[in-house]
């Protein structure tokens, strides 16, 4: 059977734990077994991973925006790092690269080594975002998703995937199980960038949103879709 290449994008803050700062290494080691889980069953594993849990730069209002994005941006290589090393310490195969050169630290990005490190059964690691600023790092994951030629993007969040209003604040939000990307755009449900969003109905690009607290969630999701939320053409 052949396998499948996902992107999975992973909010920093997630890393975090409850309080969603600096690393938890109990959430951490747990999201490791998970990732490993899926590589065991066949699956390609691309990951962007967020800066939140150190840094947003959208949310900094006292600096230039462009250098605000940019400290974003080295807090995802942060995050890239230590879930590279926390994978290594599994016995897990890992590359790991990034958009922005610093040689001494990791590779810079190029698909040809991407696609030649998951055909060997290693996990990819993409840090630094798109390299650009005014880009999330939802829109950094589209677009290495389809550099890698994934054929699933996942969202994975806190929450079990797209509702009608944010569950957090409304009782009465319902989970929606399957939508259009133009439905999602029409809405403005905010589970993701728009940006990101537009790209992957332009290339024909699912997306998946799921809760990645959940164990074994995002695999439930990859086999049947019968959780979280599938959002297509």
């Amino acid at each position: 059977m052949a396998k499948q290449r996902i992107l999975l994008k992973l909010s920093g803050e997630y890393l975090g734990g409850v309080k969603g700062v600096s690393f938890d290494n109990e959430t951490v080691q747990a999201l490791c077994i998970e990732l490993i889980t899926l590589a065991q069953n066949q699956y390609e594993i691309g990951i962007v991973i967020g800066g939140g849990n150190f840094f947003r730069g959208g949310s900094a209002e006292s600096l230039e925006r462009s250098k605000a994005d940019q400290i974003g941006m080295l807090a995802t290589c942060m995050n890239s790092l230590y879930l590279e090393q926390i994978l290594l310490s599994m016995n897990q195969k890992v590359y790991c690269s990034c958009a922005i050169e610093m040689p001494r630290i990791m590779p810079l990005f190029d698909k040809r080594s991407a696609l030649e490190a998951l055909q060997q059964g290693k996990i990819a690691i993409f840090a630094g975002g798109t390299n650009n600023p005014f880009f999330s790092t939802d829109t950094a994951a589209t677009l290495r998703a389809l550099e890698i030629e994934a054929n699933l993007l996942i969202k994975a969040t806190k929450v079990n995937g797209v509702y009608t209003k944010d569950p957090m604040k409304h009782k009465d939000a319902v989970l929606i199980k399957s939508m259009s990307f133009d439905e999602m755009l029409q809405k403005d449900l905010k589970a993701m960038d728009a940006t990101a969003i537009a790209l992957c109905r332009e290339n024909n690009l699912p997306i998946g949103v799921v809760n990645i607290a959940t164990k074994g969630a995002v695999l439930q999701f990859l086999q049947s879709k019968t959780n979280g939320t599938f959002i297509h053409t």
